[in-house]
């Protein structure tokens, strides 16, 4: 996985998008970060102290290719705008799903 700056990350997103469009998709996940990378220590061993401000990890998934970025608690309002436009512009070529009703459901209803 390749850790972006914010900046790069939505680039890559805007490119990882419009690859997707064409023949699969990708998911974004986000979670809360606490700045640790090693797992938890097992019994006996000192905990990892917590963190005094917890950030945000952004991660992309499209087949192969994986990204995140790490954003700081004082700029997600404005990550956030700049992804939003991201995801809305990306999201202009979507296909309406067509609802099928089943027979049994018809016949009841």
């Amino acid at each position: 996985m390749v850790l972006l700056s914010n900046e790069q990350f939505l680039t890559q997103l805007t490119l990882l998008a419009q690859s997707a469009r064409k023949d699969s998709s990708f998911t974004v996940t986000i979670k809360r970060y606490d700045g640790h990378d090693r797992p938890k220590p097992r019994e006996g061993k000192p905990p990892l102290p917590k963190p005094a401000e917890y950030s945000c990890l952004i991660r992309a998934r499209s087949r192969s290719k994986k990204l995140a970025t790490v954003v700081k608690r004082d700029e997600v309002a404005k990550f956030m705008e700049s992804y939003s436009k991201v995801l809305k512009s990306s999201m202009d070529g979507l296909k309406k799903v067509k609802k099928v009703k089943n027979k049994a459901k018809a016949a009841q209803g």
